[in-house]
């Protein structure tokens, strides 16, 4: 008797010596934005799980946390139907393959980051397939914008959802599906406050020289429809403020486009596409002119006051007029539910107007004053100073989805 105890007793030791089963996180991004969310999620798991391995889908940034992407992530980064169209039986045959990577990696946890497009095709997929495998989603859709009905199917096929808006988790917890607000990535890119007097030193600039940030967005299309636009405000401006600059902040495959744009035209703007300098020019920034995102953000980490303009095409106004649900498109708006930053939208985007709302921030200090401090508490709401990270957030989260599982398979 005395032998079987001991023997049991070994058996025990041993098995509570043995080492945990390394946790596997199958990992899909389809866009920039998305690769940098995933980046921190990847390094936040690492700190609390150093056993996590990772495989999946991403770009340069989770690759340099150790991913090892299936395929190019950028093979995802298209968006509008004609983009679609030409690459709809490849963009399929990655889904596929997705879908089959994942089932066969058979992995603790799948995290899905943004592109809904694509990723809740896979995931449904999964699901269709295996139940077992718990799936995470990390960016919600803009249920509270437009379409709300989102909601009520997403609930029907993912587990868990991470919020960047704290006003989010309730459209999807009344439906059956766990929620939680984790906070916006802006406010862990301590770099995005930028410095000012660096960015007007490496361009000659004086002290005081009013600097007018301009953004036109980020897509050929948006350049099409808002440059012309936002150029002739730009003219308007310096009618008024002979010694201002013009920075344009851009990506780098854009630029050729904006300076062949730009000639004979009689305004020489300073052209930027190194995330440095962007940072900075905002940090220099007098005020700024910028199409509808989430540069509004990063205006505001900066501190820089801003209006923002956008320009649809006839059928997408219509839509938008129509579907769209909420009084304000500014994510600080939405955020403090009131009109902060001027919104130059659809027939109001014409450069009377934007001139008028940009001399005013520009001139009328109180004006400045009252965004700033608007400004910092919306940045509040979605994280600034809160002392756990977005990414730290997610991450115990997606560990906690993982968790509850085992614990229930085990029951």
């Amino acid at each position: 008797m005395t032998d079987l105890l001991g023997m049991m007793a070994e058996k025990i030791g041993t098995a509570e010596q043995a080492p945990h089963e390394p946790l596997r996180i199958f990992l899909i991004a389809g866009e920039a934005s998305g690769d940098l969310l995933g980046a921190n999620l990847m390094r936040a798991l690492k700190a609390q799980r150093p056993d996590a391995q990772f495989s999946g889908v991403g770009g340069k940034n989770m690759q340099a946390e150790g991913l090892e992407s299936l395929f190019p992530m950028e093979e995802l980064s298209v968006m509008g139907l004609a983009e679609v169209l030409p690459r709809l039986f490849k963009i399929m045959s990655r889904i596929r393959q997705t879908r089959k990577a994942i089932l066969k990696t058979k992995p603790h946890v799948v995290v899905s980051i943004d592109s809904p497009d694509f990723c809740f095709r896979v995931i449904r997929q999964v699901k269709a397939r295996s139940k077992d495998i718990p799936c995470v989603h990390y960016v919600a859709p803009s249920v509270w914008a437009w379409r709300p009905k989102r909601a009520e199917k997403v609930a029907r096929f993912l587990d868990h959802i991470l919020t960047l808006l704290p006003f989010e988790p309730p459209y999807f917890t009344r439906h059956g599906l766990e929620a939680t607000f984790v906070g916006h990535p802006v406010v862990e890119k301590i770099d995005s406050r930028g410095d000012g007097a660096r960015f007007r030193e490496k361009y000659g600039l004086k002290q005081n020289q009013p600097v007018f940030c301009m953004l036109p967005g980020s897509r050929m299309s948006e350049l099409s429809r808002l440059l012309e636009k936002f150029c002739e405000t730009a003219d308007i401006v310096l009618r008024h403020r002979h010694q201002a600059v013009i920075v344009i902040p851009t990506l780098a495959h854009l630029k050729p486009y904006i300076e062949k744009f730009f000639t004979g035209k009689g305004i020489n703007p300073i052209i930027v596409t190194d995330d440095q300098d962007k940072y900075d020019s905002f940090a220099a920034g007098t005020a700024a002119l910028a199409a509808s995102g989430t540069v509004t953000l990063e205006l505001a980490m900066a501190d820089t006051p801003h209006i923002i303009a956008y320009k649809l095409n006839p059928a997408s106004a219509w839509v938008a007029k129509h579907l769209v649900k909420t009084p304000y498109v500014n994510l600080i708006n939405i955020l403090l539910r009131r009109p902060v930053v001027p919104e130059l939208l659809l027939e109001d985007c014409e450069p009377q107007p934007m001139s008028r709302a940009l001399l005013r921030l520009m001139d009328d200090r109180d004006a400045r004053g009252q965004q700033l401090m608007d400004f910092r508490e919306a940045l509040i709401k979605i994280g600034l100073g809160d002392p756990q990270s977005p990414g730290e957030k997610a991450a115990s989260a997606v560990l906690g989805v993982v968790e509850r599982r085992t614990r229930t398979v085990g029951q």
